[in-house]
């Protein structure tokens, strides 16, 4: 597969954390110290279909084609206020396709899942072009009183079009299932069956817990994918990680012995909004012109489950 085209979209309030120390026992020094980021975007008025859709169409555009010639979507989505259909689905219809869509769940490493899933559909003959959307609302899933997890966290979308092509050098997916370290319970609807109260909570995280699997599981991902296909790290033009922490960004940088300016980021613009970080990121960078024809783009994600995905790709816009 190769990329052909690439969208973001992003709510319009931007919350900044001198905004957060007006209920909130915390401050810009003590946010900007432990993750990096200075402000996130929320949704207000905005629904996440709304950027699932912007962001969709910006790819589409950019790629050069319609959403007729769409043959699949894949949505990369952790929550959102449907249940039921699939969020795939409603993009499906506000756009105008007629392929088959279906939403995935890989928690922040879902777009490179997504990337595996469209890169053996392509393989198989069974698609020609691929919509890829991330689209996510991890603010939804916080308690705002608890300093330790709403003041990362920020919504968004970030969409690709993929189509045939020799650019993926290698895809690296692990999952290790260790609910504890970071989850959600939802409230679910009561039957005159259930026994006894069913637990919900906000979003729980372990944040050392997280921390020392994100570190060492990318710092190894990128050591094996880099191994595997002979690619030596001075032919990688930009890591391209999972936009969580700028600490976490950072150590992982540290381990691999490279130098700053081949780890974009914009976590301190726009917060953790999970899967759409990494498409979020890419499509800013091809627009702002940082990327061009042949660079080695190596990509890697984690998050809950606790999943992991790497990928090794060549730019080919």
């Amino acid at each position: 597969m190769k990329i052909l085209g690439t969208g973001c979209a992003s709510p319009s309030l931007a919350v900044t954390n001198k905004m957060l120390e007006e209920f909130l026992d915390t401050s810009d020094e003590w946010i900007t110290e432990r993750t990096g980021i200075k402000e996130r975007r929320l949704m207000t008025s905005e629904h996440l279909l709304d950027l699932a859709v912007e962001a969709a169409r910006k790819a589409i555009d950019d790629a050069g084609m319609t959403a007729a010639d769409l043959d699949y979507i894949i949505c990369s989505n952790v929550v959102n206020e449907y249940s039921t259909p699939a969020l795939s689905c409603l993009i499906q219809g506000a756009i105008g396709a007629t392929c088959p869509c279906l939403d995935i769940n890989a928690a922040c490493a879902g777009f490179i899942f997504a990337l595996d899933m469209a890169e053996d559909k392509l393989r198989a003959g069974k698609a020609e072009n691929i919509l890829i959307v991330c689209a996510e609302e991890p603010t939804r899933m916080v308690d705002w009183n608890d300093r330790n997890t709403c003041v990362l966290f920020g919504d968004g979308a970030g969409a690709a079009v993929v189509g045939r092509g020799d650019a993926m050098k290698t895809v690296r997916l692990t999952t290790s299932s260790r609910k504890e370290v970071l989850y959600q319970v939802r409230r679910l609807e009561p039957t005159p069956y259930l026994d006894g109260e069913r637990e919900f909570a906000p979003l729980v995280m372990k944040g050392r817990d997280v921390f020392k699997t994100a570190v060492s599981s990318s710092t190894a991902d990128i050591k094996a994918m880099l191994a595997e296909t002979g690619i030596d790290p001075s032919q990688v033009k930009y890591y391209v990680l999972h936009q969580a922490n700028e600490r976490i960004i950072d150590s992982i940088r540290g381990l691999l012995g490279e130098q700053p300016e081949k780890f974009p980021h914009n976590v301190e613009r726009y917060g953790n909004t999970s899967s759409a970080s990494v498409p979020i990121l890419l499509d800013e960078m091809s627009r702002a012109g940082k990327l061009s024809k042949g660079d080695i783009l190596v990509m890697s994600a984690f998050g809950a489950g606790f999943t992991t995905a790497g990928c090794i790709l060549e730019w080919t816009k």
